[in-house]
Order: C-alpha cells, then sequence, then structure tokens
C-alpha cells in the first residue's frame, strides 16, 4: 500500500497530499457484505471528496467575509489536550468550534469545519500527522492564522523512518504561514528551534525562557498547579489534570490565544474550568483501595516517560505498578525503544512493570533483567487482568498505559 502510485487525476479528486492509505480500501478494511462495501467505496470516492471541496470553499468563505480565526496545532504530544484548552479559553471571549477525539483528521477536519456558521470567531483544529503528504493535504484544505507545534519526538516514524522526517513533515504547517499570522513554538525542543529562522509569521515561544512560561510546579491528586508568567505579568493557575505534561500544553494554548488577544482573566478562567478528557490521567480508586492512574488514551515514548513521573510523583510511599502496553509506529527502532522505557522504570524506582503486548515484552525483560518475564507479560490486553489483579491492593498506585489499539481501556473499565 505504501509504495502503490496514485495516478494524478485521482490524486487530484481526492485532494492534493492525501495518502494512498485513504484512497485505496485495503482487504483488511473491506466488509464481507456486498451492500457494505458499496456504501463504503461511495463514502471514501464520492460522498467525502465532494464534502472536502464544500468544506475548503466554507471555511475560506468565513475567513475572508466573516473574520473567523484558524487555529492549527501539530505535534508529536499533547495536541488533544492543547486543542481542548485553547478552546476553552477561546470560548471565554467569543464562539469558537473545534474537532473532537477519536476521528481521523483527514475526515475530522471537514466535518468540523461544516459545523461552523458565520457567528464563528475561532475555529480549532487538530492535525496529527500520520503518512507523508498528511501536512500538504490539511494545508490545501484550510491555511490557518495560527500555527501550533507543541513538540517533535520519536513517535509516527514508521512511515517517516526517522524523527527528521516527522520533523520535516509537521513543520510544514508553521513554514506555510504569512508575516500576519502567529507561530507557537516549544523552546525546549530541539527540533523546533532548527526551524526559527526559516519562519516568515510572528513568532512565540513558550517553555523555559519563552514570552510565555511556568514555575512553581505542583503536582498531587488533585490536579497540577503552577504559576503562569506572559511577559511580566504572573498569574497562579490549577489544572483539574494530573502530570506536569499538561503545563507544556497549557502553555502552548496560553500562547496561542494571548497571541490573538486572549485577556489573562479568559487564560485563567479557560484553564481552570476545563476537565480532562476519558483516559487522560484519570483516577480510580477501587475498594481494594488500590488507586488507579488512566492513561490508555494513546502512548508514545516521551508521554509513557511522562506519565512514569506523574506515577512516582503522586505515589508518596505507596507501591508502584505500571501496566505498560505496547508503542506503536516508533519503526525500526521499536524493540530497543521500549528496552529504554524499561530502563526508566528502574532508575525511577517502579517497584512492578507489567506488559502487555508484544514489543512490550521488552519493557519487562530490561526490568526484570530476563529472568521474570513469563511472571510479568501477556500478550494481549484480554489476559491484562489476570495479570494484574494479584497487585489490587491497599497503598498501591497503578499507572495503565498503552498505544489506543492494544485495548487497554478495556482492562480500565473491568476495574471500574
Amino acid at each position: 500500500m505504501k509504495s502503490k502510485r496514485v495516478p494524478s487525476l485521482i490524486q487530484w479528486w481526492f485532494g492534493p497530499g492525501l495518502s494512498v492509505e485513504y484512497i485505496f480500501i485495503s482487504k483488511d478494511r473491506r466488509p464481507q457484505n456486498t451492500y457494505k462495501l458499496i456504501r463504503l467505496y461511495f463514502r471514501t470516492w464520492l460522498i467525502h471528496p465532494i464534502k472536502r471541496r464544500i468544506a475548503k470553499l466554507y471555511v475560506l468563505l468565513l475567513q475572508k467575509l466573516f473574520g473567523l480565526t484558524v487555529i492549527a496545532i501539530t505535534g508529536s504530544a499533547g495536541k488533544t489536550s492543547t486543542k481542548d484548552m485553547i478552546a476553552s479559553i477561546l470560548n471565554q471571549k467569543n464562539r469558537t468550534v473545534f474537532s473532537h477525539a477519536n476521528i481521523t483528521p483527514t475526515f475530522n477536519i471537514p466535518t468540523t469545519i461544516l459545523q461552523c456558521t458565520r457567528k464563528t470567531k475561532y475555529l480549532v483544529l487538530e492535525m496529527g500527522v500520520e503518512y507523508p503528504g498528511d501536512m500538504d493535504f490539511y494545508l490545501w484544505l484550510v491555511k490557518p492564522n495560527v500555527g501550533i507545534i507543541t513538540n517533535i519526538y520519536q513517535t509516527h516514524t514508521e512511515y517517516f523512518k526517522d524523527v527528521e522526517g516527522v520533523s520535516r513533515e509537521k513543520t510544514k504547517l508553521v513554514k506555510a504561514l504569512d508575516s500576519n499570522d502567529f507561530v507557537i513554538l516549544n523552546k525546549e525542543n530541539e527540533h523546533l528551534k532548527s526551524i526559527a529562522s526559516k519562519l516568515k509569521s510572528q513568532l512565540v515561544w513558550f517553555g523555559e525562557r519563552g514570552e510565555v512560561s511556568a514555575s512553581d510546579e505542583k503536582v498531587s491528586s488533585d490536579g497540577t498547579s503552577f504559576t503562569l508568567q506572559i511577559g511580566h505579568t504572573k498569574e497562579e493557575i490549577h489544572l483539574s489534570f494530573i502530570g506536569k505534561q499538561f503545563v507544556s500544553n497549557s502553555l502552548a494554548a496560553v500562547a496561542g490565544a494571548y497571541a490573538i488577544g486572549a485577556t489573562v482573566q479568559e487564560i485563567k478562567g479557560g484553564l481552570e474550568k476545563l476537565k480532562p478528557a476519558e483516559h487522560r490521567m484519570n483516577l480510580l480508586y477501587l475498594k481494594s483501595g488500590a488507586v488507579i492512574l488512566d492513561d490508555t488514551y494513546n502512548s508514545n515514548p516521551s508521554a509513557a516517560k511522562k506519565a512514569l513521573e506523574t506515577l512516582r510523583e503522586i505515589s508518596g510511599k505507596k507501591q508502584t505498578v505500571a501496566v505498560l502496553g505496547d508503542m506503536l509506529e516508533l519503526g525500526e527502532n521499536e524493540k530497543e525503544i521500549h528496552k529504554e522505557l524499561g530502563k526508566y522504570c528502574s532508575s525511577l524506582g517502579i517497584n512492578y512493570v507489567l506488559g502487555v503486548g508484544n514489543l512490550a515484552q521488552n519493557v519487562v525483560s530490561e526490568f526484570y533483567k530476563k529472568s521474570e518475564v513469563s511472571k510479568y507479560w501477556v500478550p494481549k490486553a484480554e489476559n491484562s487482568y489476570d495479570l494484574l489483579k494479584p497487585f489490587l491492593k491497599k497503598d498501591v498506585v497503578v499507572l495503565i498505559k498503552g498505544s489506543r489499539s492494544i485495548g487497554l481501556d478495556k482492562l480500565v473499565a473491568k476495574l471500574a
């Protein structure tokens, strides 16, 4: 599928840059039922291309005639939380429409655009990149006024060979913006520092030594608090989100919102009223006395390490158990990356590590030095409850995290 060439006329019809995976229907996606198969082809080859063109013209009309401001967010981690945060802030100012989670952006973005009306002032779009050309397609569909890149890490490298390939694709977003537009970048990310000189737009840095920064970060089971600094202005913020990674996400959201006129009061109100989405560092208290930290929405190496740090931070003197599923789309170095996570668990002093999935076996073997793999590992999420059950005791905090397709959210549902 990856190597299949798309004839130019077909590519034009579907949209420039749209990956072959979204054009041709692979065998594993084809329904056996003839009627359902015809419907799938009808939607894929006719309805969606027409819908994209309508959305493309519609959003341009709203931008030109009604002053719609489009904010686009990409990055290796934190996109969805950042999107929710900036949408919550901008909702304090005026009518805001934003894309919803768990839908592929190639379908989600046109649908979200068509939810706007002439009274909509802000449109917040999450632009996740999986295949080469994805960002070209998004930029053909809509030209943002604000581009935010949360970070660039070793994720989604399955189709990009390495992190440099990921960086080239994601940074197309901000390189396409004009002098009247705003670019929001993470000053703590080396891949983003290197592109600053190539930008035409107005640049706002967030993070340490950025125009928008944080200090006095504190994490507890009640959430995360910090001192927000925008220029010379300081404000105390308390997030309902658990984990310092959400401070970085909030800084990205603050920088984007402040650049287009949000006040400090609107920023504080928007951040503090927002509640975490399902499966994003949610706490679950079991009758046994065990506490579950549910972060099963998705996983990548950076996010997994942040979640483990949070586990240690909120556990106090309690025992810690990390249930870690496979991290997917990491390319040819996936085994080594999982072993690295096992080493990181050891360095943090995690008491027990349980693995779910073929790749997670590498985490467990590295943590236990290969002697206890069969005791602390299962190949599928269906078997994970029996693996975890002996650890569900009083004074134990359990982190559950893995890529979405591993299905660890079903384990959390069973525990609840």
